[in-house]
């Protein structure tokens, strides 16, 4: 074989390799479509926004809707149908999806997008570990909306230019809500929320509330006698005039304490159901704003 042949085959295979190589890479340019599954609620409305209008990529949900925080969720066979069809899995972290790390390990070459990567985390008031729950903040869904824009691109670069641009936009608009929300809640005469559960330390974080207590530590536990006896008596020593609800779950606690102290119930939203439209997180916190606006106003 002359030298010229062998260095066409060496090509060749080279060339062969190389393609071999480049199919087996984590990323998505060859791909037309791409299915991307998220957690929960407010996973899929920040995904929703990154991706939106761009040709060939969905968004999906695994865990309904209706759904609420996942504290005790746990999967179901659709859930897994879905994340067997899936790309990509975006989620929030923290702690919060801890019921998928078995179903993570039936799938290890899927990649994960973990949008909360990189945020300081709070501890949960009780000391039972991290506060999951970084979203309620909209500058810490800003950054989520970021990292979730940023890790597309690198897993689809071909799209990487429209996921980028998505990504920015729906960030700054985030940016712009807790901007003019911080403004307005800055000349609130009461700063202090006593609130369902754990769900928006990172809130109050942000527009310098206090959470002065929770009714329960985990939704679904609802306080013994003893327990809410303390939760009333903790309300009246700190001088407590509203007490806020979830949407999501029963407010016959709350409502028991308010009778007891004469405190009134307002709702809040931690963002963890709802429509899935892009704007809702945004429109989620305008009721909220709104209702802070009345609630820590009220003589």
């Amino acid at each position: 074989m002359t030298g010229m042949g062998i260095s066409k085959q060496i090509v060749f295979w080279m060339t062969a390799l190389l393609t071999v190589a480049g199919l087996l890479t984590p990323s998505f340019a060859r791909v037309d479509s791409l299915s991307i599954v998220t957690s929960f609620y407010p996973m899929y409305v920040l995904t929703a926004n990154v991706v939106a209008g761009i040709e060939g990529v969905e968004a999906h949900i695994m865990a309904a809707p209706e759904t609420g925080c996942l504290h005790d969720y746990q999967l179901l066979p659709g859930d897994l149908r879905k994340l067997e069809s899936a790309d990509i899995l975006v989620i929030n972290g923290a702690g919060m999806e801890a019921f998928l790390d078995k179903a993570r390990a039936m799938y290890p070459d899927l990649p994960v997008i973990e949008a909360g990567e990189g945020i300081a985390l709070l501890e949960e008031g009780h000391g039972s570990g991290n506060n999951p729950h970084v979203w309620v903040d909209p500058c810490n869904a800003a950054a989520q909306t970021r990292t979730i824009a940023r890790r597309l691109c690198e897993l689809d670069p071909d799209r990487a230019a429209a996921y980028a641009a998505n990504g920015e936009i729906y960030a700054a608009r985030l940016e712009a809500l807790y901007v003019r929300m911080r403004e307005d809640l800055a000349v609130v005469h009461n700063r202090d929320l006593f609130t369902f559960h754990e769900a928006f330390a990172y809130f109050a974080d942000a527009f310098d509330l206090r959470v002065t207590g929770v009714v329960e530590r985990e939704p679904g536990a609802e306080p013994g006698t003893r327990e809410l006896a303390e939760i009333v008596d903790l309300v009246r020593a700190e001088g407590v005039t509203a007490l806020f609800s979830e949407p999501q779950y029963s407010d016959r606690t709350i409502e028991l304490i308010a009778r007891e102290t004469g405190a009134r119930v307002y709702t809040l939203d931690p963002v963890v159901n709802g429509p899935l439209t892009l704007t809702a997180y945004e429109d989620a916190m305008e009721r909220n704003l709104q209702v802070l606006l009345e609630a820590l106003n009220d003589e």
